[in-house]
């Protein structure tokens, strides 16, 4: 028998619960999700930021009088990996589209909702939230094979991790694939970090993704020759777990900015 409980919960915010929005609340829950309004203040949002990943504004024209609320919202979503699904009339939906990074929007539907379709993104969301696919990616190029499953093991919970145990093994994969960062041994045999950075750097499909290097070596002058590469920074490898992923969360949450 198919469980008919609510498992999924999303939060829906505007100026006020108008009765169009009040019906589209109750189509999601009669869809077993959870739906939820509150006002579209700073208060409001803070108070369910840990409630939901998916949040729908719903936009009118008193969104562009707070702009500090939409800042906050942006801000609370960029900061906790969330997803923000818009609906409004199509300038306001450009408007808002302009105020934030795209990577944060879900979708957006154009009023009036179709109910159908607007249910069956809600429903994908989910499926793709629990696949993993809204994690960012990282790759780990390193040709010591016990610290490729450590520093995999560190992030797997929080990110989708690709490995590679060589540069050309890495510059094959990225040939064919798209990843969000990729954190690059220095010092490699055959072909090293730096060549393999120059290989990333000469090509548009990889010149823009960032490169964090990670070397075994933290005197002075080791350090900077790492920096004068360029890359968008380094890791000791002797960096701990929580340092690790606290600087990536930082990292990401300044990139998506």
């Amino acid at each position: 028998m198919e469980n008919t409980s609510i498992f999924k919960k999303v939060v829906f915010t505007a100026e006020k619960e108008s009765f169009i929005l009040r019906a589209l609340i109750e189509k999601v829950c009669s869809n077993r999700v959870d739906g939820q309004f509150v006002p579209f203040t700073v208060n409001d949002l803070n108070a369910v930021k840990d409630a939901a990943t998916l949040f729908v504004l719903y936009l009118d024209d008193g969104i562009k009088q707070k702009e500090d609320t939409l800042h906050f919202l942006i801000d609370m979503v960029s900061q906790n990996d969330y997803k923000i699904l818009l609906v409004g009339e199509e300038a306001e939906i450009d408007y808002t589209t302009k105020q934030m990074n795209a990577d944060l929007i879900y979708k957006k539907f154009v009023r009036p909702v179709n109910n159908d379709e607007f249910i069956t993104a809600i429903k994908a969301f989910f499926d793709k939230s629990n696949s993993g696919e809204f994690q960012k990616s990282i790759m780990i190029v390193d040709d010591d094979p016990q610290y490729l499953s450590l520093v995999r093991q560190w992030l797997k919970d929080s990110y989708r991790v690709f490995m590679a145990n060589s540069g050309l093994q890495a510059i094959k994969y990225l040939g064919k694939n798209k990843v969000d960062l990729i954190l690059l041994d220095h010092e490699m045999p055959v072909t090293s970090g730096p060549q393999v950075l120059e290989m990333l750097r000469s090509d548009p499909e990889t010149s823009s993704i960032p490169v964090f290097f990670l070397t075994g070596k933290s005197d002075k002058e080791s350090v900077m020759a790492v920096v004068s590469l360029r890359p968008e920074g380094y890791f000791l490898k002797d960096i701990k777990k929580e340092e690790l992923l606290e600087k990536l969360k930082e990292f990401f949450i300044m990139h998506s900015a």
